[in-house]
């Protein structure tokens, strides 16, 4: 058995700073060394590195500030905010996934994200702000919903986007013609001082190709998008590893999470005024909601890498690996050369280890070992972390199913978790995933 280890990575005042970047000349299309020169991939992408550590905020929520220790990632967000005060699109670290950023309060910059990802026009986009004072400027007479008080205060900067009435500030184009608009408070250190240091609101859906699984390292978001965009913040890996929770408490039927994430249903069902908190598609179901979605996730199949993906579900570690002993088999049989497997059950605490070994198929059954087998594969175990830690199966999800595909297997068969905790998310992007979904039979 051959075995293979990835390792994972994890004062100047911006006032100063934002009067620089506010000062500065905008780049014009003439002279920017970013210029599309046709739709063909011309344009020369910049990678840089930022340290997220090196940045402190003070002041709370309503309008807070940073310093930073790191001169040269000031000069980083000077040249981004530069970008995309010029109506281009940036790639930025959050704590979720990297994001692909644009200005959120104009038409031309939001109409870039959706040519770059190719995304569908009717999905709409997820505002980010660095303030409540920059929030309540988005809203429908300033006024920030009674029901979301104590949610902002608990949960905001994190991953968590909130459904808001939405003033005629925000274009069109974000909102798919909604008359609501979904917003979050980024904790991420580096979206919040580019946020900052820009003065406006961004918006920033996942920086990947639509349909491909979400980018959360800087590689990913090269993978897919280098030659279309002119700069990518490199931030290290994300931390939470999935899309942000998305919360509705505008509805006259009550709280309701439109997408599981970051946030867990234990943790909101836990304040006042989340009582009778729903989740879409577990608790309820709304045609009208998928056909015209007030929020991204709702209506297309995403998260979907080149390999067929099968999703396994089960009731315990036994019944699981009893599942994938039998899709192997199944794999194999149909002519499969090299076979990836997601696990979450009978392993240790090691994100991100990676298992490589033959498998041979005799009768109905598997065997490990070389032998005289027929049909003889190469699998190939990614270790997403333990299933009773959805947390950590959430941070490696997407780079688990980015790392089997540039390995060229043919399909990529996922065990499942409990949909408790931060699984609910896990599942939520797994089924949206698969191409097909084995249940164990009662």
């Amino acid at each position: 058995m051959c075995r293979q280890y990835i390792f994972l990575s994890s004062a100047t005042t911006v006032r100063a700073f934002h009067q620089i970047v506010s000062n500065a000349l905008v780049l014009k299309d003439s002279s920017s060394p970013f210029k599309l020169l046709s739709k063909k991939l011309t344009m020369k992408t910049k990678l840089v590195s930022i340290d997220p550590n090196s940045f402190s905020f003070v002041d709370g929520l309503e309008d807070p500030t940073f310093t930073t220790t790191d001169q040269n990632g000031l000069e980083t967000l000077s040249k981004a905010a530069l970008l995309l005060k010029d109506n281009k699109v940036v790639a930025i670290p959050t704590e979720t996934v990297y994001g692909l950023a644009a200005n959120a309060l104009n038409a031309k910059g939001i109409l870039q994200i959706y040519a770059t990802k190719n995304r569908p026009a009717d999905n709409p986009l997820i505002v980010h702000i660095s303030s409540l004072k920059m929030l309540r400027s988005l809203l429908m007479n300033e006024e920030i919903p009674q029901i979301y008080h104590s949610v902002i205060h608990k949960f905001w900067p994190g991953p968590l986007t909130i459904l808001f009435p939405k003033s005629s500030l925000i274009p069109s184009e974000v909102t798919c013609n909604q008359e609501t608009v979904a917003i979050r408070f980024p904790s991420h250190p580096i979206a919040r001082a580019l946020i900052t240091v820009c003065g406006f609101p961004l918006a920033a859906p996942s920086a990947n190709v639509s349909g491909r699984p979400s980018p959360t390292l800087a590689s990913h978001v090269m993978d897919d998008l280098n030659g279309k965009i002119p700069m990518i913040i490199d931030g290290g890996q994300c931390s939470f590893g999935v899309e942000s929770t998305v919360l509705d408490g505008l509805q006259a039927s009550g709280p309701a999470i439109l997408r599981p994430g970051g946030v867990t249903y234990e943790a909101l069902i836990s304040i006042p005024e989340m009582n009778g908190l729903r989740v879409y598609k577990k608790d309820f179901v709304d045609k009208n909601l998928e056909n015209t979605p007030t929020t991204p996730g709702m209506k297309y199949r995403h998260y979907s890498p080149n390999a067929q993906v099968v999703l396994l579900e089960g009731n315990d570690v036994h019944s699981i690996r009893k599942l994938v002993e039998g899709e192997v088999a199944n794999a194999v049989k149909s002519g499969n050369e090299k076979i990836g497997i997601l696990r979450t059950t009978g392993v240790s605490d090691v994100q991100g280890e990676c298992h490589k070994q033959e498998v041979n198929i005799k009768g109905n059954g598997i065997e490990s070992d070389m032998d005289n087998g027929t049909m003889s594969r190469e699998t190939i175990e990614y270790v997403l972390g333990n299933a009773e830690r959805p947390q950590q199966v959430a941070q490696e999800l997407f780079k688990g199913l980015r790392y089997l595909d540039e390995q060229k297997v043919d399909c990529i068969i996922v065990e499942g978790v409990s949909e408790a905790y931060e699984g609910l998310a896990v599942m939520n992007r797994l089924r949206k995933a698969a191409t097909r979904i084995v249940r164990e039979q009662k």
